[in-house]
């Protein structure tokens, strides 16, 4: 019985340290390429912005230029 509690490895144990670092590795790769894809689509946002901005003015500057039309066609009227 005294030889069941006794045990001796044929090899010594492995330490699985090289799989932990090929996972942080493989997560460090994952989270920089997901930051680069980010990042293009936090550039296009802004650019989406920008551009819906400039529409917003255009569009202001128009509905002034059209106010401006039928004020002066307000005073060209006789009365």
């Amino acid at each position: 019985m005294a030889d069941l509690h006794r045990f001796t490895p044929s090899e010594p144990p492995r330490s699985n340290s090289g799989v932990v670092l090929g996972v942080v590795a493989l997560a460090l790769v994952l989270a920089v390429g997901f930051f680069y894809l980010t990042n293009d689509d936090r550039r296009d946002r802004r650019a989406d912005a920008v551009t819906q901005a400039a529409a917003s003015a255009d569009e202001a500057v128009q509905a002034v230029g059209e106010a401006t039309r039928n004020a002066a066609n307000d005073l060209d009227r006789p009365r």
